[in-house]
This record gives C-alpha cells, sequence and structure tokens, in this order.
C-alpha cells in the first residue's frame, strides 16, 4: 500500500488526539504544525503537548514542525484543528502558503465566527477556494480520545466519497466513524451544543438539580432543531451522534470547557474572570454571541440562548435567567 501523508494544522488538545488516532494506523504518515513558535517548540522538546493534554506522550513517528510549508507540501489530507475564534486569522496570515495546495480538509472545529456567523468550512471555503471538506464530529472529548477510550462519531461531507475517506482514516478498534450526509446539521450542531453547555454549568452552579437540568437539556434540542434547519441542516442529524450525542458529553463531562465556565458564572463570577482563568478555548462563549445574533435576524425563538446570552454580554443575573425562562407564556410540547 502507498503511504498516505497526514498534517493535523493545530496542536491543541483535539489536533493531537486526531494526530495520535491516525499515527495508529498502517502506512500513514502523520504531522503535527504548531503555529505559535514558542509553544511549539515546548511540545517538540517535550514530545507532550504540556498545556492541553498533560502526561500524554506524541510518539517519534508522529513528526512535529513549526514550519507550515514543510507541514503542507507532502499531504494528501489536513485535518484542522485551529481554534473557530483564530480560523479566519489563522487562514489569512498563510494564506499563500495554502492556497497553493489542493488537499481535502477534515475540520474538528466547533463554533460560528462573530460578526459573518459563518462555519468553520464556510471560512475554509472562502479564503482556501473549492476543495474536498469533511466535518468530523460527536461525543469525542479529546482527554479520552486520546488515551484509547472507545468513542463514536460521524465524518459528514456532501461527497460521499469523501465522507468514506475520513471514515477510514479515523476507524478503528477504538473509534467508531459513521458517514453522515449533512455536514450543515453536524456543524451547526457542533456550535450550539457549546451554548448549551454554557447553559448547562450555569445551572450547576446554581445548585438547580437533576431536573432543571435534564429539563434544560430536552428544551434545548428544540432550539438546536429550530436553528439547524433553518439553515438547512437536517433535524435527524440533531437527534444522532452530532446533536444528542455530543451535547450529552459537553453538559456532563469533566472535561467540558464551556460546562466549566457556566458552572462558574452561575456560583457568581464574571465572565471576564472565568476566562482570565483559562488556558484552553470555550468555544461557546464566542458562538454564543454568533447563535443570538442570528436568531434574531432570522426571529427563531430560542430562549435559552437568548438567556444565555445576557448572562454572558448585558450581566443579567443568571437567577432572574432562570426565572425568566420558567415563567414564559404557558404553550403546548408539540
Amino acid at each position: 500500500m502507498v503511504q498516505k501523508h497526514v498534517t493535523v494544522l493545530g496542536d491543541g488538545a483535539m489536533g493531537v488526539a486526531c494526530a495520535l488516532v491516525l499515527a495508529s494506523k498502517p502506512n500513514l504518515q502523520v504531522t503535527i504544525w504548531s503555529p505559535l513558535q514558542d509553544y511549539g517548540r515546548l511540545v517538540q522538546q517535550r514530545r507532550e503537548s504540556v498545556r492541553y493534554l498533560p502526561g500524554v506522550s506524541i510518539p517519534e513517528s508522529i513528526r512535529l514542525t513549526l514550519d507550515l510549508r514543510e507541514a503542507v507540501d507532502a499531504a494528501d489530507i489536513w485535518v484542522m484543528a485551529i481554534p473557530t475564534v483564530y480560523l479566519r486569522q489563522t487562514l489569512q496570515c498563510y494564506h499563500e502558503v495554502l492556497r497553493l495546495h489542493g488537499a481535502a480538509i477534515i475540520s474538528v472545529l466547533k463554533g460560528l465566527e462573530q460578526g459573518t456567523l459563518l462555519r468553520p468550512t464556510q471560512i475554509m471555503g472562502e479564503l482556501l477556494g473549492d476543495r474536498p471538506l469533511v466535518v468530523l464530529a460527536g461525543p469525542s472529548h479529546a482527554e479520552e480520545i486520546s488515551r484509547g477510550l472507545p468513542a463514536s462519531v460521524v465524518a459528514a461531507s456532501q461527497e460521499s466519497y469523501w465522507a468514506e475517506v475520513a471514515q477510514q482514516l479515523f476507524m478503528s478498534e477504538r473509534l467508531r466513524v459513521y458517514t453522515n450526509p449533512d455536514p450543515i446539521g453536524v456543524e451547526l450542531c457542533g456550535a450550539l451544543k457549546n451554548v448549551i453547555a454554557l447553559a448547562a454549568g450555569i445551572s450547576d452552579g446554581l445548585q438547580l438539580g437533576d431536573n432543571a437540568k435534564a429539563a434544560l437539556l430536552t428544551r434545548a434540542l428544540v432550539e438546536i432543531v429550530r436553528f439547524v434547519t433553518a439553515h438547512g441542516g437536517r433535524a435527524e442529524t440533531v437527534y444522532g451522534l452530532a446533536g444528542v450525542g455530543d451535547l450529552i458529553t459537553t453538559c456532563t463531562s469533566v472535561h467540558g470547557r464551556n460546562l466549566r465556565v457556566g458552572r462558574e458564572i452561575g456560583r457568581g463570577k464574571k465572565l471576564a474572570e472565568v476566562l482570565a482563568e483559562m488556558q484552553q478555548t470555550a468555544e461557546g462563549v464566542w458562538t454564543c454571541r454568533a447563535v443570538y445574533d442570528r436568531a434574531s435576524q432570522l426571529g427563531l425563538d430560542m430562549p435559552i440562548c437568548v438567556e444565555v446570552y445576557r448572562v454572558l454580554y448585558e450581566d443579567k443575573s443568571p437567577l432572574a435567567a432562570v426565572q425568566d425562562l420558567m415563567l414564559r407564556e404557558a404553550g403546548a410540547e408539540y
């Protein structure tokens, strides 16, 4: 078999986790490119993502580089693992190098861009031109994937061939991959679940109990379906791994960054204070504003997302937000 080359763009937790999965496959050469020079040198020295995945060794079989041209020149496929909030800036900075190569891209990004309200693959298409794009998503915390714990995800693309390529690349005895024809729905689920995780964290921080959290997640699904279908995605996707599956993980796991932010806010801290104490990116904080703006434009009824926005950006009391949700006009479930 001809050896394939895959380059992971980004050395954060999910980028390294993806590289570890790929490096376990035969006839696959894997490279990780570090966009931040100082941190990238530290990762090279330690063979470990010391900031994002401490204690997880990066084997010598994975090539680590700070040179983007070297990273992409030989690659057949790129795995895009740069946080959405930094994606446009990074792609613009390295635009000339990246556009020279027509490699397919597998995106593991979550979120929506503020201002433009674009999904990550839309940003890639705008800046890098027409090329195959696949979205890989589902309940898959990097902390568990990197340690070989079992998980299941979906590879979504409008081109079934490329969804199957991603499926074969990542499928293993520890990671089960299903194909999905709805990349729009999968990407939007990945964005919205982080906003709901903030709400779930606020519920936890306020000690509202299991009943409240169960109701919150159930009604959140209604909002996610409204948003996804309004943008051309499928309701079925919301009830699959990329929707319900990822929502459960994000809203219950000890690894959930957005959940952690929400809990601290529920306990009385301000958003700026919480973010200053974090090293990793909580995408839901930025996605929340984008979702609020788009829902307002389209007239979508998304009360949970609206209240999260008001708590984060209008300094509304979390308890007042809960009260307003509970006292909304009575209605039917369906």
